[in-house]
């Protein structure tokens, strides 16, 4: 079904939501006919940064993922940002760097998380300083770079395969 967990009362009126068959979907809904609220359950838009700092790929480790878990610098856009001013703050607030766009990778659904990312190569200079999210940031040779095959793992590969065409 892909609905989230978390949502169990309808936040107009605060009637438990019930699953309904709405344009041949299962959402969670209110029953209420005055309300009529509808839990769309639409995808999260999120940028990625590929931050190529000084030639080098930067690859940063959440402190909720795994020791030896990384990826690329991710956050969710906030009300009234455009994509490219978002990819370019998060980028200086998870690695401490100013970046410059230079230029979209490609858009990605990763389902698992019900996110839509938008990954953008951002080019950036100097030595990364971690902002609170980070617990560890790796410096990789893009010709040492594997890409994996889920979430911004994808945008790596498409960067690559676009870096040797």
């Amino acid at each position: 079904m892909g609905q989230t967990d978390a949502i169990v009362f309808c936040p107009r009126c605060t009637n438990r939501l019930a699953l309904t068959t709405v344009d041949g979907r299962d959402r969670l809904c209110c029953p209420s006919e005055s309300c009529g609220y509808v839990h769309w359950d639409n995808p999260v838009p999120v940028v990625a940064a590929l931050v190529v700092v000084d030639g080098m790929v930067a690859l940063v480790r959440n402190k909720s993922w795994p020791s030896g878990m990384f990826g690329l610098v991710t956050g969710f856009l906030e009300r009234g940002e455009t994509p490219q001013a978002a990819v370019l703050r998060e980028v200086e607030e998870e690695l401490g760097l100013r970046g410059t766009l230079a230029g979209f990778v490609g858009c990605y659904s990763f389902f698992e998380m019900n996110q839509l990312i938008l990954a953008f190569h951002v080019e950036a200079s100097g030595t990364p300083v971690l902002g609170d999210e980070l617990v560890e940031y790796r410096l990789v040779p893009p010709d040492r770079l594997r890409p994996w095959p889920f979430g911004t793992g994808l945008a790596v590969k498409d960067w690559l395969e676009g870096r040797n065409a």
